[in-house]
């Protein structure tokens, strides 16, 4: 088992086009951490220079205490499940799984040990002796990662692995991801642009956007406190509301004020803004749609869609001349559906004071986390339409 360690990593591929910058991380032994963020961030190119599929253009990569950054893949003591499978289509599943382990020059009864064993703890045995093509997606991919885990890798690498999976799948897939974790205990390091994987899987998320790092935190961290509004627009589905607004300060006390709606911040919050030396200024007012709340007075918002979710309901508003989503209940505390949530016109929003994240409009960070702050300077990045991420 090992650590994985970035130290200031760059890449930059032809004609100056940046993938990765500035990247410093330290990946714990058997921590399972997920690289997340939107196409073209640069998450995939950061597992391509672990695998040794990419070198870094400057900075070190340590795998465990080795420095590898010359190293050649092979030599890296590391196992990889692309997205695409890459199955060998006129090998059975068995010499599929088997394969690597052939080249390694295992004995057979080795071989067959450990393939079986790969097997039924993927529930594929009775597909040992398909072809890939006879297989469903779901099957391709425990096939992949039974090719991987026999390996017993250092690290444990996954380039959207269920991207090509229907939904219904997809949920399944990631709990038997959470029960091999469990089980082969070494270090994953999971690439993905779904949010949900990323907060159900990670022991840490690593938020990417435009080669740089936004923040490294753990799932509730990165959703209760995001270091800046691309965070806390990309964490949380829906996507959190902003609001143009500001930060007074009456009494000794700071208020968030959106239109002419104004809330107390929490106790918490405080704490954090005086400690932080903020001033009252013009703000971004971030709030999570299942924090808005329908209220006999607050800010104005006009009603315009519902979308039933079952256990919930998300309203669809104008507000203070913008898009805003709010989720409410659906249902009533006995289990039943409520008949009084209304399907048009106006209504008025409100939301409690430890509920409001506040940004600052220029550089967009969250004024409560002054020490997670990062200028993030696009020019030069890489578009989705020059280069894979």
């Amino acid at each position: 088992m090992a650590s994985v360690r970035f130290e200031n990593i760059s890449k930059v591929f032809d004609k100056n086009v940046t993938a990765v910058a500035e990247f410093d991380l330290e990946i714990r032994d058997k921590e399972f951490v997920v690289l997340v963020g939107p196409s073209g961030c640069g998450k995939s190119t950061t597992l391509r220079m672990i695998a040794g599929l990419e070198r870094p253009t400057s900075g070190k990569l340590y795998i465990g205490d080795t420095l590898v950054n010359d190293v050649a893949p092979k030599d890296r003591d590391i196992a990889m499940v692309f997205q695409n499978y890459a199955l060998y289509p006129h090998m059975t599943v068995y010499e599929n799984i088997a394969y690597g382990l052939r080249l390694r020059k295992f004995p057979k009864r080795v071989i067959d040990e450990k393939v079986r064993e790969a097997a039924r703890s993927l529930d594929i045995t009775e597909l040992l002796d398909r072809k890939p093509k006879a297989l469903s997606g779901g099957q391709r991919q425990r096939v992949a990662i039974g090719r991987a885990i026999v390996r017993e890798p250092k690290v444990f690498l996954m380039d959207e692995p269920l991207s090509n999976l229907d939904a219904k799948l997809r949920n399944q897939m990631r709990a038997e991801i959470l029960t091999l974790r469990k089980r082969i205990d070494t270090t994953f390091v999971y690439v993905t642009h779904d949010q949900t994987e990323a907060m159900t899987l990670g022991d840490r998320i690593v938020i990417m956007k435009d080669g740089f790092i936004q923040q490294v935190g753990t799932p509730r961290e990165v959703f209760a406190h995001p270091a800046n509004q691309f965070v806390g627009g990309f964490i949380g589905t829906p996507q959190m509301n902003f609001f143009q607004g500001k930060l007074l300060k009456e009494n000794g006390r700071f208020w968030a004020q959106v239109g002419t709606y104004q809330v107390q911040l929490s106790d918490e919050k405080q704490e954090r803004l005086f400690a932080a030396d903020v001033q009252p200024q013009q703000v971004t007012v971030g709030v999570r749609p299942e924090h808005l709340q329908l209220a006999k007075a607050g800010i104005p918002a006009e009603l315009g869609v519902r979308e039933m979710m079952g256990s919930s309901v998300h309203l669809h508003l104008t507000a203070m001349e913008q898009d805003v989503v709010a989720v409410v209940s659906g249902m009533d505390d006995s289990g039943h559906f409520m008949n009084d949530i209304p399907a048009s016109g106006q209504v008025f929003l409100a939301f409690h004071g430890n509920a409001v994240h506040l940004f600052d409009p220029a550089s967009e960070n969250n004024l409560e986390w002054p020490s997670k702050q990062r200028k993030v300077d696009s020019e030069n990045f890489m578009e989705e339409t020059v280069l894979p991420d």
